[in-house]
């Protein structure tokens, strides 16, 4: 009724919910009752006749040299007499046990090893020291000392425990596990049979057909086999999914990288021949985009000519004016230095002093425009009001 029977005990039958309880005790995280709850005698009561273990340093403690230093330091304090030991216990000399300062900290900090813990919920019980760790094995994978114990010398020579496995089937807590003989084809050079070396009989019901895998290999085979189709003339094709990248090694991966250095040849040439045919001078008759439409209707850009003919002039989209230098006169505050010479109306040139935008702010004050400016050499024929305004100091 639960899906892990095995954190199910003898007592869970008398809860008064037991499929609860074990699913309780079925999830992550959980921490067990301690098993001698329900035993009469104490804890640990056990193992008063075992023999305990003597204590040991760790090894990277060990290799400081630490315990050869005490060991010859308690050897000289049994040596020494009553009045040296009554001596140096009343003035005892400090620094005996003397190591260097970068050995230890090599010692703590480069080569320290971590104890060997116990996991979340994993309780110590009587004999847990004593029990194999199995974690470190991996099951379908013998080391050396295995097969010399059970026998298996040699290459290709099967499992004692081979002919049960067939019998009665693979072990049901490893469910993904291949086991050849099995629901596995057997390895190269071995054959079934009941002789020396051989892998005994294969598990099939009484049709031939396997109980729990492939022992025949014939997955292999199919699978090989969907890779071609054969058609009825007898020709075989490769069948392969469709948009699929093709492979280095196939026809198919050499034919598109022949394909792709043509088409690259053909583009190269076609820039060639666009590039002639535009240095080449064309009637203008007919556009490139002359082109027939879906409904049969010639296309309107037929007519259109693209190309630009000999006799076409340019228009001048712009044109460039000449810059003078120029000084700023008094009582300018932003005054420009640059002058362009603008055509005239009549044709000839006239001097412009500033672009349009240039004149300052405080030149317009009033609704009055800013007379023009003095320069050096013009003649003062100017107005006194002007002067009067030019002289004027404004504030910001």
């Amino acid at each position: 009724l639960v899906t892990s029977p095995e954190v199910v005990e003898t007592h869970d039958v008398t809860a008064s919910d037991p499929t609860f309880l074990v699913h309780l005790k079925s999830l992550p995280n959980t921490v067990p009752v301690p098993s001698h709850w329900a035993q009469k005698r104490k804890y640990l009561q056990g193992k008063r006749g075992v023999e305990k273990i003597p204590f040991a340093l760790p090894k990277f403690i060990e290799d400081t040299g630490i315990a050869e230093i005490r060991g010859t330091i308690s050897e000289k304090e049994d040596d020494a007499s009553a009045k040296q030991s009554g001596r140096n216990r009343v003035a005892p000399k400090m620094g005996k046990i003397d190591i260097d300062y970068k050995v230890l900290h090599d010692a703590f900090f480069k080569y320290q090893t971590k104890p060997n813990l116990s996991k979340l919920g994993d309780l110590y019980y009587e004999g847990k020291e004593y029990e194999q760790d199995m974690n470190t094995f991996t099951p379908g994978i013998f080391s050396e000392e295995l097969k010399e114990a059970v026998g298996m010398t040699g290459e290709g020579i099967p499992t004692p425990w081979l002919v049960n496995m067939q019998r009665f089937g693979p072990p049901p807590s490893y469910p993904n596990l291949k086991i050849p003989g099995v629901n596995a084809p057997l390895p190269a050079g071995a054959s079934f049979g009941f002789h020396a070396g051989g892998w005994g009989k294969p598990p099939v019901d009484q049709y031939g057909r396997p109980l729990y895998g492939d022992v025949f290999g014939n997955a292999e085979k199919e699978e090989e086999k969907a890779k071609y189709h054969y058609a009825g003339d007898g020709t075989v094709i490769l069948v392969k999914k469709w948009g699929a990248r093709p492979e280095p090694g196939d026809d198919d991966y050499e034919s598109s990288e022949q394909e792709e250095e043509s088409s690259d040849e053909e583009d190269s040439d076609s820039d060639d021949e666009e590039d002639t045919e535009e240095q080449q001078p064309s009637d203008g008759t007919q556009s490139v985009s002359n082109s027939t439409l879906a409904d049969g209707y010639a296309s309107v850009a037929s007519n259109l000519v693209l190309r630009k003919e000999d006799g076409d002039e340019t228009p001048q989209l712009y044109t460039i004016l000449k810059a003078k230098e120029r000084k700023a006169g008094e009582g300018e505050v932003f005054g420009s230095d640059i002058t362009y010479v603008l055509p005239g109306q009549g044709g000839a040139e006239s001097t412009v002093s500033n672009l349009p935008g240039d004149e300052s702010v405080i030149s317009n004050i009033g609704g009055k425009k800013k007379s023009k400016r003095k320069r050096e050499g013009d003649e003062d024929d100017e107005d006194s009001d002007d002067d009067e305004t030019d002289n004027k100091k404004f504030k910001f």
